[in-house]
Order: C-alpha cells, then structure tokens, then sequence
C-alpha cells in the first residue's frame, strides 16, 4: 500500500487549486497555510515513486546532520549539491561579488572546485554557521558564573540526550530536538525550515511482539511450557523490541514540489535510525506542515506529478554488522547478540554510520522531473 504517494499528490493539487500568490525573497509562489501527512512505516519507507528520487543525496544530508557538521565540504566529498547553492551565496555577499565577471569573482563550478580541493578555502568559504548539526549536536547554553559578568557556553548534544531519555524514560512528552535556535539565526546561512522534532513511544502487544519474533527466527513460537511470562522472556531473549516509536517533525516552510519529499524521506530515515539505536519498531511518521508553497517554475513540473500511478513502496536495512563494539570503536566486526544490544546504549556510533549501512530496497518511480532549485 501507497498513501505517502497519495497524499503528496494531493497536496500538489492544493497548491494548484487553492494557493494564494505570494512575492517571496527567492520567488513567486502559490502558497497555503496549515497542513500534515501521516505515514505508517510498516507500509514503506516513505520513498516517493511518483519521481524518481535521489536517495543517496538524502542519505549524505542527514549523516552530515548526524554528525554535527556545518561545513559543505562532506556533502560536496560525497556528491551532495543540495547547499552548494547557499554556501555559494553567502560567499558572493560576503565579498560583494555581483557577477562572476567582478574582480576576485569566480564561477560557481569554481567555488565547489576549490570547496572540494583547497582545505582552507573550504574551511572558511564552506561553512553554514550554525545550522542543523551543530544545534542537534552542540547546541551553546549560555551559563553565568558568579562574580563573572562574562557568560561562558556549555554545548548540549540534543540527539544523545533524546536516545538517553528513550533508554530511560521512553514515556516522557518531552523527547525533542530543536534546531530554531534564535540566539544564532542571524549566524546561519539560511534559518531552519524543518526546525524541529518530537518524539513518542508506546508499548508492543503480545501479539506484535510474536510476529515479529517470527520474522526474526523465520519459525512460529514452538512452546513446551505454557504462560505468557515465559513467551515474554523468551521474546526478551531474542531482542525483540518492546516498544514502537513514532516520529513528528515541525516544518516552518515547504517547498513543496523540491523540498517535501526530501524532507519526508529524510525524516523516515531519522526514525529508522534512532528506532534501531533503541531497539523499538518504528511506527508512525507525521509532519506539520506551515508555509506550503509551490514555485511558479515548479508548476508543469507538479501538474505532471499529480497524474502519475504511485507504485509499491520501496523497503530499507540498516546494517549493523560493523557497528561498534563495547569500547565504543566502529568497524571492528560483527557482533553477537548480546553485544549488539549493549552496543546501543551508546549514541556515540551514529557519527560512524556509513552510506554503505543504508540500503534501499525494492525501489521503483517513474523517472525524474527536473525543476531549479530556489536558494
């Protein structure tokens, strides 16, 4: 079953039906207000096939979020363009540069060039400011000190604390990630769009819990003493989840025909990553939705969209044979299954994901639409 794919249609639709025009900093738009999509991940991943999708770059993104980074040199190393654009402008505003014809100018191939080949050009021209990583990651909080009027700054790992907080506390209504950090969004390159997240869990039933114990060992439950106790210790035994987990994000901006369906793939992988950080099932993704708009040359592109057929919905893996061991060191081997899952009370092996550990599968689409891209 389909419905992401759906769901997105329609919402092109609402642009093209109901959206009001509105002059942007970027653009002309069709524009709405206030809408959400909900997703039940045991359907799919949340992979649009209606256009072919460029996964590896959205894999890239979020390691590079994942890892604290604010710099386009990994996502440039790793053949990710989609904040070349904004880099690149900060760079022409910074040295009053108009054109590529001004003195010092250059084009914008040559920029990315020598982001990906000139280590300090990179270092200063490549970076963002403080943008998603460094406040998932890093994020400052100003502490005074008695007797100094100076305020010294104490950085909070927002994403080790939401994995330590579903470790110990999966029930609590405070399992958020926030990137609007408003202390720093004149430092960013471009404020958040997607700004932040929350996240909630809930209990597995018996019966859930059985039938994923049947994928793992590939056997129904074969019982010689009787009593839900000990089928529950038995699941206990093979590591079969507890608890299903459910992602929401909150997105002040849309470009719709771009951006959604990056950030919807994006955000479903977030949860598929965190979920087996954990060890629960992920369950339900949502997104709120704020400014939804469609670019005026985005139009055709959208009216071609709506009237193709979704198909099957494609599957994913995350590989964990090479997650890391008790010491916390990544790549070493595979792990028993005990150590695997001591392995993931540490968060700290997230930053040695790999875009190998991420496989898609069974993906069909319709081929891509092509539409520029409004930084």
């Amino acid at each position: 079953m389909n419905n992401i794919d759906r769901q997105y249609q329609s919402l092109l639709q609402d642009r093209l039906d109901n959206g009001v025009v509105k002059e942007t900093r970027n653009g002309s738009t069709l524009s709405v207000f206030g809408r959400q999509i909900r997703h039940r991940m045991s359907e799919g991943f949340p992979l649009l096939t209606t256009k072919k999708m460029y996964f590896k770059g959205i894999v890239t993104e979020l390691l590079w979020f994942l890892r604290g980074d604010t710099n386009i040199k990994f996502l440039v190393d790793n053949d990710c363009h989609i904040w070349d654009g904004d880099a690149w402008k900060n760079y022409c505003i910074k040295n009053k540069i108009i054109s590529s014809e001004d003195e010092g100018g250059m084009l914008k191939s040559e920029f990315i060039n020598k982001i990906k080949t000139d280590d300090e050009f990179a270092k200063t021209w490549g970076s963002l400011g403080p943008v998603y990583g460094k406040q998932w990651r890093s994020w400052k909080k100003p502490i005074k000190t008695i007797g100094d009027p100076k305020s010294s700054q104490q950085p909070i790992d927002q994403i080790a604390n939401l994995i330590n907080e579903l470790k110990t506390n999966p029930d609590s209504r405070r399992l958020m990630v926030n990137a609007w950090n408003v202390g720093e969004l004149d430092q960013m390159v471009l404020p958040p769009c997607h700004y932040g997240f929350q996240v909630y869990t809930r209990e597995l039933s018996h019966d859930e819990r059985f039938e994923i114990y049947k994928k793992v060992c590939g056997r129904d439950l074969q019982l010689h003493i009787s009593g839900i106790n000990f089928k529950q210790f038995h699941f206990d035994e093979y590591g079969v989840p507890k608890r299903a987990i459910s992602l929401m994000w909150n997105q002040r901006s849309v470009d719709t025909f771009l951006g959604l369906p990056f950030n919807i793939a994006s955000y479903g992988l977030l949860l598929e990553i965190i979920a087996k950080v954990v060890n629960m099932v992920p369950d339900e993704l949502i997104g709120n939705l704020g400014d939804v708009h469609l670019y005026n040359n985005h139009i055709e592109q959208a009216k071609e969209q709506v009237t193709r057929t979704p198909y099957e919905l494609p599957s994913l893996n995350i590989n964990t044979e090479f997650w890391q061991t008790e010491s916390g060191e990544c790549g070493i081997g595979p792990l028993s299954k005990s150590v695997f899952i001591s392995a993931l009370s540490n968060d700290d092996f997230i930053r040695c994901l790999l875009e190998e550990d991420i496989q898609l599968g069974n993906y069909q689409s319709h081929p891509a639409i092509k539409a520029p891209l409004s930084n």
